[in-house]
Order: C-alpha cells, then sequence, then structure tokens
C-alpha cells in the first residue's frame, strides 16, 4: 500500500476538516441513530463522521461537492467493506433530497458538518423538504447557533430564528472548540439537533404571509415595529399597521427582537 494521500481543505469550498475521532463517534451517538435509518450526511469530507454511521449500519447518502474529496472516500469506504454508502458528487444547495431512498415512507435523518458559508441556505433547502426531513444534527458556527436558540429580547433573536422554529423544535447538543478541526476556525461551534416532527404546534393561515411579516419586522431591527414594516412594505400605511398591532396587543412602540412567534402569527393574520 503507497503513501497515504495528503487532502488539503480549500478555502474557497469554506472546509474545515473535523479531526478529533473521539467527537466524530460522539456526535453519532447523540444523533441517535438506529441500524437501517436513511441518512444524508452533508459535506462528509474526509469520512469523520461517515465511517462511524456506516459502523451504525444506517443507510447512508453522502453528497459531496469537492470531486477530489469524493473519490478518496469511496477509495477508503471500499477498502474498509462499507456497502452501505453512497457517494454522491453534488452541491447539497441544489440536490433533490428526494432522491434518499426511504424504505416505507419514513423520514430522512441529515447530518453533517457544514461550511458555515452555506448555513443560511441550507436551512433555507431544510425547510423546503420538511415534508421528508425527520430530523436534522447539523455543526455550526455558535454564532448561528445561538441565533436558532434564541429566546426573544436578545440581540441574536432574529427573522432566521423565528422562521426555523416555526418548522421544528431546535435542541443544542454538543459545543464544540475551534482545536477539533483543521483549519482552526476563529470560532466556536455548536451541535443543534433540528426536529422537523415537532413544529410550532399553532399554524398560519398562509405561511408566505407568515414568513413575509417575519420578514418585514427584522428588516430594520433598530426601529419599531410600525417603522420597519412600512420601510418594508411602503404601500401599507401606518394606520394600518398600528390598527394590526393594536388588535394583537402589541405596543406600538415594540421592535421586532421583543415579538414571541404567537405574536408574529396574530400579525400576520390580522395584516393579511
Amino acid at each position: 500500500m503507497g503513501p497515504q494521500k495528503v487532502l488539503r481543505p480549500r478555502k474557497r469550498l469554506g472546509q474545515h476538516f473535523l479531526v478529533d475521532p473521539s467527537l466524530g463517534h460522539r456526535i453519532v451517538e447523540a444523533a441517535g441513530f438506529d441500524p437501517g435509518d436513511p441518512v444524508l450526511e452533508i459535506g462528509p469530507g474526509k469520512g469523520a463522521l461517515t465511517f462511524p454511521l456506516a459502523r451504525k449500519g444506517v443507510r447512508l447518502v453522502a453528497v459531496e461537492k469537492d470531486a477530489i474529496l469524493c473519490k478518496d472516500l469511496a477509495e477508503r469506504l471500499a477498502r474498509a467493506g462499507h456497502d452501505n454508502v453512497r457517494l454522491v458528487n453534488e452541491d447539497i444547495l441544489t440536490f433533490d433530497f428526494r432522491k434518499v431512498t426511504r424504505p416505507g415512507g419514513g423520514k430522512v435523518v441529515v447530518i453533517g458538518n457544514l461550511p458555515y458559508n452555506i448555513s443560511t441556505p441550507l436551512l433555507e433547502r431544510l425547510t423546503e423538504y420538511r415534508d421528508i426531513i425527520g430530523r436534522s444534527v447539523l455543526m455550526f458556527q455558535r454564532e448561528v447557533g445561538e441565533r436558532l436558540t434564541a429566546s426573544p429580547g436578545g440581540k441574536a433573536y432574529g427573522a432566521m430564528t423565528v422562521l426555523v422554529r416555526y418548522h421544528a423544535a431546535v435542541r443544542p447538543l454538543i459545543r464544540v472548540p475551534p482545536t477539533a478541526f483543521r483549519p482552526r476556525p476563529k470560532v466556536e461551534s455548536m451541535l443543534l439537533e433540528l426536529d422537523f416532527e415537532r413544529p410550532y404546534p399553532r399554524r398560519a393561515e398562509s405561511y408566505e404571509a407568515f414568513r413575509r411579516t417575519v420578514k418585514a419586522a427584522f428588516s430594520h431591527r433598530r426601529k419599531t415595529l410600525v417603522n420597519s414594516m412600512r420601510d418594508f412594505d411602503p404601500a401599507r400605511s401606518r394606520e394600518e399597521l398600528e390598527s394590526a398591532l393594536q388588535r394583537c396587543g402589541i405596543d406600538l412602540k415594540a421592535r421586532a427582537e421583543t415579538l414571541a412567534m404567537d405574536d408574529f402569527l396574530c400579525l400576520a393574520a390580522a395584516l393579511h
């Protein structure tokens, strides 16, 4: 057997390889998989999660954008005799999640150590496929993790917080130091579980109206709701906005970060 290839992270792809093998096992254990579960891994890289997942006996589809990494990982999986992994050389932001085989129509579990630069668009993709995704166990930059777990009233609480938690219950699992990666990122990371089978119990009559209301409310964080929403949609009059706020029992001087989920749902219904 020749010398092992040295595959270096590619900065333009936002690659940070997980190099702590014990952490890879902890992440897979924290995800709580059973043999035969249909699992989609995002960005397997050098296989820090792929090999523990394969040993768990799950039905794994691993989507890797980097063709060089994909080829190397396929060769190493074959040498190890893992035949329950299907590698796909595609961009996860354009990948059709419905390609993942779901025996009996079960839900897919998504796992991955994400490139930080795709966190927001990927979250949007996950919500689009929420009908087939049961849970997601994902590594985020700590700042994003804090936004997703934030409570009303803080700086971290924003449109992303509200829109993701409308679709999924969010639970922090593990805090991860920069030393677990090569190259070391400048910030800590956070492993989160997003449970799409536990959405917020109250539902909007129109999700699009709800989404637009949340986006408008947070479009100018330093302004009051009325001013922020008027700037977002100048066609709305101040009187219309103030009337909607009053019907929902919301202070006319309130800012978006002080509103809870039920306030946004009420406001969306009152406006639309």
